[in-house]
Formats: C-alpha cells, sequence, structure tokens
C-alpha cells in the first residue's frame, strides 16, 4: 500500500471524530465514464463543506469543495477548489484555493480538518497581499458595502440546511468533478 492512501486511510478514520460540526468531509466513490460505483471510495478525491463561520458574513452557508491527492501526499499538498467557482479574493477563476499552507507553507503533518479550519478562516479573513481573482480583490479593497452584498448572495445560495441533500445528489447522479480544472494562467491575475 502507498504512503498516500495509508495517510488517507489515516485521515478517514479520524476526520469524523475530529472535524468540528457543519463541515464536511469523505472520499468520492470511484467513476468509470458515467458510472458511479458507490461501494468502491477514490481515496485521491474527497468532496467537502465548510461552513462560514459564526458571526461573519459567512454565517448560514455551507460550501462546496473538492480535494485532489496527488500520489506523493503528504509529501505534496491536495489541489483544492471552490466548486461552483467562488467569488473571493483568494479563490482563482477556476475555483482553486490561494492559501499558504496548500502551497509555500506546506508541511506533510497539515491534516484535512487543518485546511477546512483554514478555508473557513479565509473566507472572512481573505489575504489581500496575495490576490488570485480581480474583481472580488478591487471590490473588497474599494467597496466593502458592495462586496459584503455579493456574499450575502453566496451565503442565500448555498445555505447550510441544504448542504447534505445537495452532496448527495451530485454524488449520485455522478455529477462530480474527477478532476481539477487546469491552473490558472498568470495573466488572469491582473492586480492594479
Amino acid at each position: 500500500m502507498s504512503r498516500a492512501i495509508e495517510r488517507l486511510n489515516e485521515e478517514r478514520k479520524h476526520i469524523k471524530k475530529e472535524l468540528p460540526s457543519g463541515f464536511f468531509s469523505k472520499p468520492l466513490p470511484k467513476k468509470t465514464g458515467t458510472t458511479v460505483l458507490p461501494n468502491e471510495l477514490d481515496l485521491f478525491r474527497w468532496i467537502c463543506g465548510v461552513p462560514g463561520k459564526k458571526g461573519t458574513i459567512w454565517e448560514g452557508c455551507t460550501l462546496r469543495v473538492y480535494m485532489f491527492f496527488p500520489e506523493d501526499y503528504p509529501i505534496a499538498p491536495p489541489k483544492v477548489q471552490f466548486d461552483p467557482t467562488l467569488f473571493h479574493p483568494n479563490v482563482y477563476p477556476s475555483g482553486s484555493v490561494c492559501l499558504s499552507i496548500l502551497s509555500y507553507e506546506w508541511k506533510p503533518s497539515i491534516t484535512i480538518k487543518e485546511i477546512l479550519l483554514g478555508l473557513q478562516v479565509l473566507l472572512d479573513e481573505p489575504n489581500l497581499q496575495s490576490p488570485a481573482q480581480h474583481e472580488a480583490f478591487q471590490l473588497r479593497r474599494e467597496d466593502l458595502t458592495a462586496y459584503n452584498k455579493r456574499i450575502r448572495a453566496i451565503v442565500e445560495e448555498n445555505p447550510s440546511s441544504e448542504f447534505e441533500r445537495r452532496v448527495k445528489s451530485i454524488v449520485m447522479s455522478g455529477e462530480f468533478r474527477t478532476c481539477p480544472r487546469p491552473p490558472p494562467k498568470n495573466d488572469d491575475i491582473a492586480i492594479d
């Protein structure tokens, strides 16, 4: 068994006990073509839910996230993408997340739980020194009221109460991602 599979099996065992209320994380079923194999899990592809933190503008929503683990995990970090793509200064147009613990601060000891908690914090506390989405960055910097209005619309479209039903529907229909979207091109990120 590969080191990646051993580690992902360990994480799977612990995730249910350790994940705070409102979070969701589990491997996707394997899929061949359009056929979903519900009794076989693909440990390298997970579907997750990140709830908006209480007391913030994000409270009340749960956002869908995919994690794609490389063969050399945990030496290399997973690719993490919001789906649908999220309006946020640190989310690329592809849905990929610009988060330090998923790049230059990555350590093999970082867990799925820590990634999900990091995403929750990033939602309300974007890193404006490392923007990934020009429109969201610009609006957050220049018109916080308009930015917050856009966020409230996202919260209304993604109520926590509907999250598990939405995920179950996606998984059962086979309409989930099986690989990450291509990385963004550097010229997609023009910040004034």
